[in-house]
């Protein structure tokens, strides 16, 4: 055993350079510079030398000797989670859970998905026509700071399988913190907001949002868009908005301005209920302020129906489809998997989801859109296979 290892062992235990028991090993002479600390790590239990009652200084020990004395400087309270660290999987084998170690682990947690998409576009647009196969690999990090705060992080990456752009990356999509500060939720960084169910509002913004209470839910955010290729090109972002629980039914409310067109702002309301066991009926309506284009109107709305969903279970399943009427005046960058078009969009989807196995699931969804004016149209079938873990 080494001098500094003997030293280390000793002073996590708090031992001082007095002896507090007679030293055991034959080895080990009254007057050697580590008689003390062997004599209180003997002990202490910690260590116990070798059958023929030598410590055995001189010896090279193996790490399941080590571990050995780790799990047993654990058992007497000492700080020693670099050496445990070390030798988990040993101590791991001699049954020992490293309590101090488990803990400081769950503070932070790496949860993934990956998408296998394929698209079958038909359109009479040339630039949204054809196949398109991606992977979609995205990592996620949730880190825990304390009671009060934690860290989202998630990492995304795509790789275009049937067209080689050389523009595959990796990026942080997501990198925010959620705590608590008086009685207001406050979530800071960058992070995917979606007002309502998306009509209205839905990309990647990098600021500060505030909420308050819980069944009647009021909230406020000022940030700055970060995908310079939507409509919103990086303007400053502002929104309010009401969530409540009446009865059986789930309603919203949400204001949204931005630089875009000359501070463009869009009003927003909707409601949700179930009119029959697992079936939900939604409804959601917009307006603008004014008509920023003069050819189409100033509000839209979208209708949906939702029956049941799939979860983990293998077998479970979710239908759901949609009827969208949609001017540009009444949205920013909505929930539309579909590319939409200048003037706004009309159309409908229906689509399902299948759990094929544990952290399996298979989803098909299919569009047909339109332009509210003109005669430029969208059909899409998409298939996509996600794994989670």
């Amino acid at each position: 055993m080494k001098k500094s290892l003997v030293l280390a062992m000793a002073m996590a235990l708090g031992v001082t350079a007095s002896a507090y028991a007679a030293n055991p090993f034959s080895d080990v002479p009254a007057g050697h510079w580590a008689y003390d600390s062997v004599a209180e790590l003997a002990a202490a239990g910690v260590i116990d030398g070798y059958e023929d009652g030598t410590f055995g200084g001189d010896k090279l020990m193996t790490r399941y000797e080590m571990a050995q004395i780790t799990a047993r400087a654990m058992a007497n309270g000492a700080d020693v989670d670099a050496l445990a660290a070390e030798f988990a999987e040993e101590l791991d084998a001699l049954g020992v859970r490293v309590a101090n170690l488990e803990k400081k682990a769950d503070n932070v947690k790496i949860t993934g998905e990956i998408r296998a998409q394929y698209v079958d576009y038909d359109s009479n647009n040339s630039l949204v026509d054809g196949y398109e196969s991606t992977l979609r690999t995205r990592l996620w990090v949730n880190g825990e700071v304390n009671d009060n705060w934690s860290y989202t992080g998630m990492l995304e990456g795509t790789q275009e399988l049937m067209n080689n752009t050389g523009d595959d990356k990796v990026e942080l999509k997501r990198a925010y913190l959620n705590g608590r500060l008086g009685g207001l939720d406050v979530q800071a960084g960058r992070w995917d907001e979606v007002t309502g169910i998306g009509s209205v509002l839905d990309t990647n913004l990098d600021g500060v949002k505030v909420a308050y209470g819980d069944k009647v839910r009021v909230s406020a955010l000022a940030a700055k868009a970060t995908d310079g290729v939507t409509e919103l090109s990086k303007d400053r972002v502002y929104t309010a908005g009401l969530e409540a629980e009446i009865g059986a039914f789930d309603v919203y409310a949400n204001y949204v301005k931005a630089d875009t067109q000359n501070d463009k702002e869009v009003y927003n309301v909707g409601v949700a209920a179930d009119i029959a066991k697992h079936l939900e009926l939604s409804y959601d309506y917009s307006w603008g302020d004014k008509k920023y284009d003069e050819l189409v109107s100033k509000d839209g709305f979208v209708v949906g129906l939702n029956y049941r969903g799939a979860g983990t279970e293998v077998g479970s399943y979710g239908l759901h489809a949609n009827y969208y009427d949609q001017p540009v005046n009444a949205y920013f960058v909505p929930t539309f998997d579909m590319p939409t078009f200048e003037d706004g969009y009309k159309g409908w989807s229906v689509g399902a989801d299948y759990t094929v196995a544990k952290n399996i699931q298979l989803s098909v969804n299919y569009y047909d859109s339109e332009a509210k004016v003109g005669n430029e149209d969208n059909q899409a079938l998409y298939s996509e296979l996600n794994f989670f873990f």
